[in-house]
């Protein structure tokens, strides 16, 4: 695809997914992702034609402007939006599909110091939530959805949705609102407030001489053993 029409598609995705926006002259002024990846574009076409230090020199001015930090030999797919974008990082053999959408936060980094594949591979149409960080050379899915503040490590199946530090995937198969991240179960926060229920009946029985906490310890786990088991279906 040539590099003008991809850059013409680039400004009307944004118009099509911010339900926000109410004027096209907001494009040139409040969407830094979107300069981001208009700079990119142009970098990275320079940087595969032997142009690295231009490059890199057109990226590092990007970043001051946007604060957007995007390697100008990332691969960056079509109709990409990264949505306000403050803090993206991308790594230099990251790999990111079509229709890929990234909130603000995100990293997609390296975790050693070797010159191959260091960076994930985000494949099409995958919603990667506001400070998730993907690290090393792993894949997530086409489709999938990562939670706000997730550290994934591992690959993400396709069609999966995966949260958590280090994230699980907690549910498998088509999401019909990928971005509904208000709607994502905290792993973490059900076992805290489990604990706290374990500790309070624990704290009444010694109190009143309950006899039955057994039975009530079992049910209580049960829930929780329960609530584990609808997040792998």
């Amino acid at each position: 695809m040539k590099l003008w029409a991809q850059i013409k598609e680039d400004f009307r995705i944004v118009l099509e997914r911010d339900p926000a926006i109410r004027s096209k002259l907001e494009l040139f002024f409040n969407y830094p992702g979107l300069w981001a990846i208009f700079w990119h574009r142009i970098a990275h076409r320079l940087y595969i034609r032997n142009f690295e230090v231009l490059a890199r020199i057109i990226m590092g001015i990007s970043q001051i402007f946007t604060n957007i930090d995007i390697h100008p030999a990332a691969k960056i797919g079509r109709r990409v939006f990264i949505d306000h974008g403050i803090g993206v990082v991308i790594g230099e053999t990251s790999v990111v599909g079509d229709d890929v959408t990234i909130y603000q936060g995100v990293t997609l980094g390296g975790v050693n110091l070797s010159k191959g594949k260091r960076h994930p591979t985000i494949e099409n149409g995958v919603v990667i939530g506001s400070g998730a960080k993907i690290l090393g050379n792993i894949t997530v899915g086409e489709n999938s959805k990562i939670g706000a503040n997730s550290v994934v490590i591992k690959n993400v199946p396709a069609d999966s949705t995966a949260v958590g530090i280090p994230a699980r995937v907690i549910k498998k198969g088509p999401d019909k609102n990928p971005y509904s991240h208000d709607k994502l179960p905290n792993i973490d926060t059900e076992m805290f407030i489990y604990l706290l229920k374990r500790l309070e009946l624990l704290e009444n029985a010694l109190v009143t001489g309950d006899k039955d906490i057994i039975t009530k310890d079992k049910d209580l786990t049960q829930l929780y053993g329960d609530f584990l088991k609808s997040l792998e279906k």
